[in-house]
């Protein structure tokens, strides 16, 4: 017998502390237990009701016992419950074949079904029932067999087969992200900021505590007069929009003959932990057009956001106009919220005790951790997010294949609390963004209406972070005729789509009106990447060529240092003693 530490006591007490972390962040149950939730549950449910969901549960439960008493060794019985036909974690062979491994399955798809009509016939107000069911969701996807070791056959069988080494290499994973501290989707050491990602070839030209403005080199001898400034979310690092020169938007835009700026946010470190909103504003946007007019040596550019990006360049865009002031020959929109009427899934975590308690924390400084909104983000999605990976990694032993966008998805950025808590009370809570003047930005009234330019807006049509519907409410927003697109696929694929692979489809040309559905019916399909229909819609905005620039910045910006920067590099992680966000 050998005297070394065996490694699964270690691995089930490690394992069993990151789930209860990534559960806490989660905020599964928010610390009620099944009981209790149950309790609640049937005290909103009418009687009658609740005992013929009961019942039928009860009945349920028994079939399948009776289908796993009655089945033949080696041949499957006809099933009670049978998970998705999109369900990955009930795949493999094992789950069907073996009746112990069957009937756990099967109880859990029955148990799950159970719970998700107890909340569905719950009696309470709809942003409740919202709540409870994504509750119910996260418990749910939680507790599925093939979380645990005991009840996953994938697993057990791959202990036997590598004798104990996916155990050992499991561990070793599991221990390496609680250091890192997160949970790796991408094998990480396949990646490097600056060298084989965000490559695109340009210069730092001006930077602040806030923000690093990269300028990229032309690749076309000709470029449009204006120049075009990309304005990424601040919530993590600008380079998915340049990701690696296949799929790189930036790239992708400054071949097509554009001078292409783009705002490189700051990872907050704690000492600017007391950045605001106009901050956001004076320090981020409004002085990147400054900066890019003047060395572009035009009065206009091209003006592009990205998510909350998008969200900042409308207000800054709001602000200038009330100055009498308009800077911009075209606004394009990607996957951007202005109306905060329906947030998604995400409302679940926003209400009023939520803000009160941020407002409390960090209203006045403090810092929002980026592994917690990544985190956030992930819960719903949380089976292929979460559960996936901590099964793959950490239960099978496995290194997750390299993929730059969930490299770049783990590599978050904090944020500055003040910013964060008038963002998330302003727009999620009180949707004041969109009612003219009801906000105040860097001393002046905010009216989105005032915008009067040719807008482009990209929504993406199974985007669960800014929901499609959602961002054509932009439409009626802004004067100046509009371009609305809507692209196939998620928040980022929507948006992350470059021509040369053909993949994917989007829609055009509907008739813009007060129902999106409306605009859908009669919009046209059309298959591949949106993105020459972007540029084609662009360049008819100013239809004027000019030499390209032979250096980067100028005499009043110069270079600073190559793109893409020190600032996208830095990874500025939160001392236990600094005030942050639960």
């Amino acid at each position: 017998m050998s005297s070394q530490p065996q490694p699964y006591p270690l691995f089930f007490e490690a394992n069993q502390g990151l789930l209860q972390d990534v559960l806490k962040n989660m905020s599964v149950a928010y610390n009620l237990d099944a009981a209790e939730v149950y309790q609640r549950l049937s005290a909103a449910i009418d009687q009658e009701k609740l005992t013929e969901i009961n019942n039928r549960y009860y009945e349920r439960q028994v079939d399948l016992w009776l289908c796993m008493l009655g089945g033949k060794p080696g041949e499957p019985s006809k099933p009670v419950a049978q998970p998705d036909k999109n369900d990955h974690r009930f795949q493999s062979a094992e789950w069907n074949e073996l009746p112990y491994f069957d009937y756990i399955k099967q109880y859990y798809l029955v148990t799950s079904q159970w719970l998700m009509e107890l909340v569905d016939s719950a009696k309470l107000d709809t942003q409740l029932k919202k709540k409870l069911r994504f509750v119910a969701r996260q418990y749910i996807d939680a507790m599925s067999p093939a979380n645990f070791p005991a009840t996953n056959p994938e697993v057990l069988k791959l202990a036997a087969e590598t004798k104990g080494e996916s155990v050992n290499k499991g561990l070793k994973n599991l221990l390496e992200d609680l250091e890192k501290g997160h949970i790796s989707m991408t094998d990480e050491s396949a990646f490097q900021v600056g060298n084989n990602l965000a490559i695109t070839s340009g210069q730092v030209v001006f930077e602040n505590d806030l923000i690093q403005l990269i300028q990229y080199s032309p690749l076309a001898e000709t470029v449009d007069q204006y120049p075009l400034l990309i304005v990424p979310p601040c919530i993590n690092k600008y380079y998915v929009l340049d990701m690696r020169p296949e799929n790189s938007f930036v790239r992708y835009a400054v071949e097509q003959g554009n001078n292409v700026f783009i705002i490189s946010w700051r990872n907050i470190p704690p000492e600017l932990g007391t950045l605001s909103w106009d901050d956001y504003l004076e320090q981020g946007v409004l002085k990147a057009f400054k900066v890019c007019l003047a060395i572009a040596g035009t009065k206009k550019l091209h003006a592009l956001g990205f998510c909350v990006g998008g969200t900042l360049l409308a207000c800054a865009l709001a602000i200038l106009r009330a100055k009498r002031r308009n800077p911009a020959a075209s606004l394009t929109l990607l996957t951007t919220m202005l109306d905060f009427a329906d947030t998604g899934e995400i409302s679940v975590y926003v209400d009023s005790a939520y803000v009160q308690k941020i407002a409390a924390e960090i209203g006045n400084g403090g810092l929002v951790p980026g592994r917690d909104l990544a985190l956030t983000f992930a819960s719903l999605r949380a089976n292929e997010l979460v559960w996936y990976y901590i099964v793959n990694n950490y239960l099978k032993g496995r290194t997750p294949y390299p993929f730059d966008l969930l490299y770049w998805n783990g590599d978050s950025a904090n944020l500055p609390g003040p910013m964060y808590v008038y963002y998330v009370r302003s727009m999620y809570l009180e949707n004041n963004l969109k009612n003219p003047g009801k906000l105040t930005m860097c001393g002046v009234p905010i009216d989105l209406g005032k915008i009067d330019l040719p807008t482009y807006i990209l929504a993406a049509k199974e985007d669960h972070i800014v929901p499609w519907k959602s961002a054509y409410a932009t439409v009626p927003l802004l004067k100046g005729k509009i371009e609305f697109v809507l692209s196939a696929s998620g928040h980022i694929a929507g948006v992350v789509n470059p021509p040369v692979k053909s993949k994917r489809s989007y829609w055009s040309a509907g008739a813009n009106g007060a129902d999106p559905e409306q605009w859908l019916a009669v919009a046209q399909l059309s298959q591949g990447s949106w993105w020459p229909h972007w540029i084609a819609w662009l360049k008819q905005k100013s239809n004027k060529r000019v030499p390209a620039p032979t250096r980067l910045g100028g005499a009043q910006y110069p270079a600073i240092e190559a793109a893409p920067g020190r600032y996208v590099k830095e990874n500025c992680k939160i001392p236990e003693s600094v005030q942050r966000a639960a």
